[in-house]
């Protein structure tokens, strides 16, 4: 355990797995069984084994950022939140993924790439961590991205960082992701 003084952070641990299975296996994520020998007793704990993801803090010319709409079925409803996706593509990096994200979900592109933020989306149920790019030198694709399902009806805006924080504090605006971005970019100003 750190000591008074020292800087705040994570502290990795690895007690020992004495049986790990797959308890439900998903269309898109498994739910995990695993049985931990953690601080001399067995504890059984499950949890989402998720692929990990990538978000996009767009950045236009204008100093606002790309926020999409698209339905979430899980809590019914329309939310706002940035471009993002799964790491679910084979020897795709990080950084290849958001880019391809930005290009599916809103037909842009972009010159400049910093990693923003991540972060452990629950960590009490799934092991999701996920990382946050700011894109700036924001421009169009050549062509649009054809969507299906609760892409297909995204819609996009563009908004002041100030907007979004200001949602975000006054409980208009839910998702984690955008909350945790925003409020990162703003710190980050």
């Amino acid at each position: 355990m750190g000591a008074e003084g020292e800087l705040l952070r994570d502290e990795p641990a690895a007690p020992v797995v004495t049986s790990s299975e797959t308890a439900f296996e998903g269309a898109v994520w498994n739910v995990v069984r695993d049985t931990v020998n953690y601080n001399g007793s067995p504890m059984v704990r499950e949890y989402v084994a998720h692929t990990g993801a990538v978000a996009v803090l767009a950045v236009d010319d204008q100093d606002r950022v790309l926020v999409i709409q698209q339905y979430r079925h899980p809590i019914r409803s329309r939310d706002w939140e940035l471009p993002a996706g799964l790491l679910d593509a084979e020897g795709e990096s990080k950084l290849d993924a958001a880019k391809r994200e930005l290009m599916e979900e809103a037909d842009l592109q972009a010159t400049t790439w910093d990693e923003l933020v991540s972060f452990h989306t629950s960590p009490g149920g799934n092991d999701e961590m996920v990382t946050v790019y700011r894109a700036t030198g924001v421009s169009a694709t050549e062509g649009a991205f054809d969507r299906s399902d609760e892409e297909a009806d995204i819609v996009t805006r563009w908004v002041s960082l100030d907007e979004v924080v200001e949602g975000v504090l006054a409980g208009r605006l839910h998702n984690s992701i955008l909350s945790i971005a925003a409020l990162a970019a703003v710190a980050a100003r």
